[in-house]
């Protein structure tokens, strides 16, 4: 078991960096942006142009707006996303130091609904489980592959990329299937871009919020608190994160955030692969991984003609 402790010292790293947030209009990633604008960052907040209203109302709270800006964008959209990473960069005249891929959505149908059937019986494909796993993983995984190729290209020294997990990542019981599937694709992409992210000297770890009140829990927050739970709140996730960007010994890590709860996972679960797959059995996939290092990384099928 790892805990993390919050060294409320490392915020003075993040003054004169730019920081770009992802889904950054509401919840956890606009508080994430008041946190590091308070803190003397450049913070690009990027959301859906429906957003624009709420995000520069935001902007305007902040103790410094002049050093904040918005630029929509869709984060399935690469042309979009291209754009963005560039005027985030021309806005502030400097390169983009730390990305946080926050965002993120939940279905709000069950997936399993198998009721869910046409006039003649027939079971409805599901869209939106589809668009869930769409923006959760494939929007994830386009703002990492930007994150690290403008920061391979401008030669950000310790570029740092937090991608938005959750609980849901490593728990499936709450039974949200298209979430629950998404996030755990995110650990999976946090995992497989370690060896790229370290050839290039940029750190891309995780944060996993447990609960936390924002619109996409609105459905059950009241009877939460009623329960007796105890519950992060959107500042607590947003501190949790820049500790992660701005703490230069943190690689390929993820963070459990659950109330006053701070946990590594990665590092835990290394440590437990014995007792849980037998030593024999970890002994060998332990050569395994070994040997694909040693040939340079997993060879690739022929594209089939």
């Amino acid at each position: 078991m790892t805990d993390i402790q919050i060294d409320p010292s490392l915020l003075q790293n993040a003054s004169g960096k730019t920081v770009l947030i992802t889904g950054g209009a509401n919840g956890i990633g606009a508080a994430a942006a008041a946190l590091f604008n308070a803190h003397g960052a450049n913070v690009v907040i990027s959301d859906l142009e429906s957003t624009r209203q709420t995000a520069e109302t935001l902007i305007s709270s902040f103790p410094r707006p002049e050093a904040s800006v918005f630029i929509a964008a869709n984060i399935l959209d690469f042309t979009q996303m291209t754009a963005l990473f560039r005027q985030a960069a021309e806005h502030f005249g400097h390169p983009i130091d730390t990305v946080v891929a926050n965002a993120g959505i939940m279905e709000t149908h069950p997936v399993l609904d198998l009721d869910n059937v046409d006039h003649e019986g027939n079971l409805r494909e599901s869209t939106e489980g589809f668009r869930v796993i769409d923006i959760n993983l494939k929007g994830t995984l386009n703002t990492l592959r930007l994150a690290m190729h403008h920061m391979k290209s401008n030669s950000v020294p310790s570029g740092s990329i937090i991608l938005m997990a959750s609980t849901s990542g490593y728990f499936g019981g709450t039974g949200v299937t298209a979430y629950v599937a998404s996030k755990h694709g995110v650990i999976g992409l946090l995992r497989a871009c370690q060896p790229t992210a370290q050839d290039l000297g940029i750190r891309v770890n995780a944060i996993a919020p447990f609960f936390t009140p924002t619109r996409i829990t609105a459905g059950f927050a009241e009877k939460w608190h009623n329960a007796g739970l105890e519950a992060n709140t959107p500042p607590r996730v947003a501190e949790a994160i820049a500790q992660v960007a701005l703490d230069g010994t943190m690689h390929g890590a993820c963070v459990l955030v659950a109330g006053k709860y701070l946990r590594e996972m990665e590092s835990t679960r290394a440590r437990l692969l014995p007792a849980w797959l037998g030593d024999d059995v970890a002994g060998f996939m332990g050569k395994a991984m070994r040997f694909f290092m040693d040939i340079g990384g997993y060879v690739l099928p022929k594209a089939m003609d």
